[in-house]
């Protein structure tokens, strides 16, 4: 699987309710209208800025707080490609991959606003095409990949008729 966008950078410790604050997460479970509302509180204008395709790219503890699927969900409904980070919260981790939303674990401190990057899942590498760079990740299981291919969890269960591997 290989994705290519622009990075969108925050820092440490973005927890779900700046993902998508909890005034949204109880007003509607429409995903496009809670896509509108990603990252709103970091960056009030994010939506605006973001085109398909495009990464959030972060620090460490991504994704911390609650447990509620609407954070991934909200990012993937907003066109984001996968979210980049040093670490995440394991809920939220568990949550992207369950939702189709590809999650990257590497060293994030060469990456600036605005970089073009190029991520290939199956080869474990991300291309900074902006500046030059080649950067391990940290590689997915097999399974996962695969899960991320048939478009989440659920989508993985009505494609095979269950949780299959092969």
């Amino acid at each position: 699987m290989l994705l290519a966008g622009k990075a969108h950078t925050f820092g440490d410790d973005i927890n779900t309710d700046y993902i998508i604050s909890g005034k949204y997460k109880f007003k509607t479970l429409d995903m496009a209208e809670l896509a509108r509302h990603v990252m709103e509180d970091l960056d009030p204008n994010f939506y605006t800025k973001i085109t398909p395709g495009d990464f959030i790219v972060a620090g460490r503890n991504f994704g911390c707080g609650s447990s509620r699927e609407q954070a991934p969900l909200a990012i993937k409904h907003a066109g984001i490609s996968a979210v980049i980070a040093r670490s995440f919260a394991r809920i939220f981790y568990r949550n992207a991959i369950n939702t189709g939303l590809p999650v990257v674990e590497c060293d994030t401190s060469t990456i600036g606003p605005g970089d073009r990057l190029e991520v290939d899942l199956a080869a474990g590498m991300l291309y900074n095409r902006t500046r030059g760079l080649e950067l391990k990740i940290t590689p997915l299981p097999p399974v996962m990949l695969k899960i991320l291919n048939d478009g989440g969890l659920a989508a993985h269960f009505r494609k095979h008729g269950g949780f299959h591997l092969d």
